[in-house]
């Protein structure tokens, strides 16, 4: 299976990524079909040179059934090359300590509260709901029991 994925170049703690055509099954920095772009993650993401990509190159192998990895199919839709983002891959709240996690967390119930007071009313139909539901049951054992009388 052809992908579109990232080939890792650059020095120890300055990657400078590679986007390229391979083989699911070679290596990461392995052998590759053919380079179509590249990724600086260390530049910030307003300047031009971050991310250079060859628009036309990428829709042919789109075309031919190469599937993006998660973060190139995030490149490729910031850049406006494919319509769909990947939903895995996108934590908004990584960068929140956890100890505000919680606390958003614990918000969050006492805003289901105010709904919940009136749940009961909506409830109450459901629970009449029921004994109607009880009586069909009850007649049919009767119903059930009638055939078995006529079989002996």
């Amino acid at each position: 299976m052809l992908k579109i994925r990232l080939s890792r170049g650059g020095t120890k703690k300055r990657p400078v990524y590679k986007v390229v055509v391979a083989d699911s099954r070679r290596a990461r920095d392995g052998r590759f079909i053919e380079k179509v772009g590249f990724f600086n993650p260390l530049l910030p993401k307003d300047k031009k040179e971050r991310v250079g990509l060859e628009a036309e190159r990428i829709k042919y192998w789109l075309g031919e059934g190469a599937q993006p990895t998660t973060r190139v199919a995030r490149i490729l839709g910031e850049n406006n090359l494919i319509i769909t983002m990947p939903v895995n891959g996108s934590n908004p709240f990584k960068a929140v300590p956890k100890k505000e996690r919680k606390k958003e967390g614990d918000e969050a119930p006492k805003a289901e509260a105010a709904p919940k007071a009136d749940a009961p009313k909506e409830e109450a139909p459901k629970a009449e709901a029921a004994p109607k539901a009880d009586a069909p049951k009850e007649e049919a054992p009767k119903a059930e029991a009638a055939p078995k009388e006529e079989a002996k």
